[in-house]
């Protein structure tokens, strides 16, 4: 017998509704459509109550409540936009505004800052309360992200999702009163602890507190720089992202106009990293077949990811030998660049830039790493990585009118791609695009259903056995795919234990995978809070994919003709000296 769900009945503003037993004020609010306004609330990670902006007027209570944290109760009655409710909200703003830098109009996020929205929606005095501001030296200390504490409402999200999402928690609040601030334990910058830039935090920031190290100006350096032929490249997710940022809905595909725009800015080549997620495939799916042979240990963890890569380093450096030692699609496409390509195209390396356009913060991490100059002398497989939200301002900055622009394609010979190599951008997808290739490969016959279900979705942790044939014995091969680093935290506990076993395992360190990546459009707690926006991006991802023609990775003309001319075959030593890497320890405190 199914349990029966006790109804709440209550008034808000006078309208008679009924809620389930446990619903707070906001969400009741919500249902009876009701916007109450938030700054910390963040639905499943941060529900404190703390900036009191969310308050709301309870007939009989001494005192105004949270509405985020505070259940309903049978008849009561609620009042969410009395005289006395919004002026309480209208001093809050006010008063978070006397401890505010308020650059606005050079802030990174101008025009899309939840405090501004707030201060204009109750109009506040941002001079009202004057007196003494918090300074703070801002943190520069990493390659991908930018701490200023300066612009910080304490509204403790940023300390939620390094926790919560991830399980790492190298932020919090340090100090007491007047003076507190988020940071890291005894004070140390970014640079000094166990952060893996996954950029998490950034998405949740209300404010301008936390942003990316912008690589722009270093990019239209390059651009105008007539000695140098500049390459560029997107990752699969930033063409279902970068339309969110010209106002168009969640999840548009809008990869022709991007490649337009691209092509507007100047760059001398617009090629799609697509392309080379393919060849991992190919070089990843070979080394799994050699690992299940008995060439080296399982499960084969993949290595797209650089902030789940960092994780491991600094976290579980016992299982660096099960990482794929496949560099990631950014890096192979940076390497092919300046090995295959430049001798194509008589180009010396060094006069080559290389930019990738990434929905991650972590790929300015990554492409710093040791080992990941295929071209040799220094010379770097990636010279610079933007991410979708600094794409955005770049063609913008150029006055490109982008939703009127007509669709163009990318650049030949590294435009050609499968949907394989497109859904890397959703979590599950590098399992799935590995296993289309690999079931053929074992099976030597056409997979008729490149659908593997099981690995879809955006449940955090998800397990398949897939049964193939090996060397003559049909084998269970058991696989797991987690997205956010809390999972993968799970995942990886249980293996320690001895109480999983995988022959294959897929992390992304971002919830839900790259299409909700630290460098994609922000979008305010309030979508978040009603919206999975993470499902609606992969929603459009695997529909693009459903109706491509080309839809698995060793069925790539341009990958077959890579190996055919240039590499040999997956895994051979040419292929190991450009598209693999190495990994080593790192310090866990």
């Amino acid at each position: 017998m199914e349990d029966v769900v006790k109804m709440v009945n209550l008034k808000i503003n006078g309208k008679d509704i009924s809620v389930p037993e446990g619903t707070t004020i906001l969400e009741a609010a919500r249902q009876a459509g009701i916007r109450i306004p938030t700054l910390c609330f963040l639905k499943d990670i941060n529900r404190i109550g703390a900036c009191r902006v969310c308050v709301a007027e309870v007939k009989g209570a001494r005192s105004l409540v949270a509405s985020c944290v505070f259940p309903v109760s049978e008849g009561m009655e609620v009042t969410t936009n009395s005289k006395k409710v919004l002026e309480s909200r209208k001093t809050t703003v006010e008063l978070l505004l006397s401890d505010h830098h308020q650059d606005c109009l050079s802030c990174v996020r101008n025009r899309n800052c939840e405090l501004q929205t707030l201060a204009d929606e109750l109009g506040c005095d941002s001079h009202k309360y004057e007196g003494d501001k918090n300074q703070h030296d801002l943190d520069f200390s990493t390659p991908y992200l930018v701490r200023d504490n300066n612009k910080c409402v304490l509204c403790r999200r940023c300390v939620a999702a390094c926790k919560q999402y991830q399980s790492i928690a190298v932020i919090g609040p340090n100090a007491r009163g007047f003076n507190t601030h988020i940071g890291s334990a005894f004070s140390k910058s970014l640079i000094n602890v166990p952060c893996v830039g996954c950029g998490q935090c950034i998405n949740v920031c209300p404010t301008g507190a936390l942003h990316e190290r912008e690589e722009i100006d270093s990019v239209i350096a390059a651009l105008n720089d007539p000695s140098k032929f500049v390459i560029v490249a997107t990752a699969p997710s930033v063409r279902i992202g970068l339309g969110e940022e010209f106002g168009m809905p969640i999840g548009t595909n809008v990869e022709g106009k991007m490649v337009a725009a691209l092509k507007a800015i100047g760059f001398d080549r617009v090629f799609d990293v697509n392309v080379t997620a393919d060849l991992t495939i190919l070089e990843e799916g070979t080394e799994l077949l050699s690992r299940i042979n008995g060439e080296g240990v399982l499960p084969l963890f993949t290595s797209c990811s650089p902030a789940w890569i960092k994780y491991v380093e600094h976290y579980y450096p016992e299982f660096i030998p099960n990482l794929s030692s496949c560099k990631s699609p950014q890096q192979m496409f940076g390497a092919v660049c300046k090995t295959y390509y430049a001798e194509k195209m008589g180009i010396d390396p060094k006069n080559m830039v290389t930019v990738s356009i990434m929905p991650c913060t972590a790929k300015k991490f990554e492409k710093s790493r040791p080992d990941q100059s295929a071209a040799g002398n220094g010379i770097p497989d990636i010279d610079y990585s933007l991410t979708t939200r600094e794409l955005a301002k770049m063609i913008k900055k150029y006055g490109i009118m982008f939703e009127n622009l007509e669709d163009d394609q990318f650049d030949c010979p590294l435009g050609i791609a499968s949907g394989a190599g497109l859904i890397f951008g959703a979590t599950g997808g590098v399992m799935e695009a590995a296993l289309r290739t690999v079931y053929e490969i074992l099976e030597q016959k056409e997979l008729k259903n490149l659908d593997f279900m099981d690995v879809r979705g955006t449940k955090g942790i998800k397990e398949a056995t897939v049964p193939l044939h090996v060397n003559g014995q049909l084998v269970d091969v058991k696989v797991a795919v987690a997205s956010g680093l809390a999972n993968a935290k799970i995942i990886m506990d249980m293996m320690k234990a001895g109480t999983a076993n995988y022959h294959f395992v897929e992390i992304m360190s971002c919830p839900g995978g790259c299409v909700n990546g630290g460098g994609q459009p922000i979008k305010t707690a309030e979508i978040r809070n009603n919206y999975d926006v993470k499902a609606i991006r992969a929603g459009s991802i695997y529909k693009m994919d459903k109706n491509m023609s080309l839809r698995k990775s060793h069925a790539n003309p341009v990958v077959q003709e890579l190996y055919k001319e240039y590499f040999g075959e997956p895994n051979s030593h040419k292929a190991h000296h450009i598209l693999h890497t190495k990994y080593a320890k790192r310090n866990k405190y």
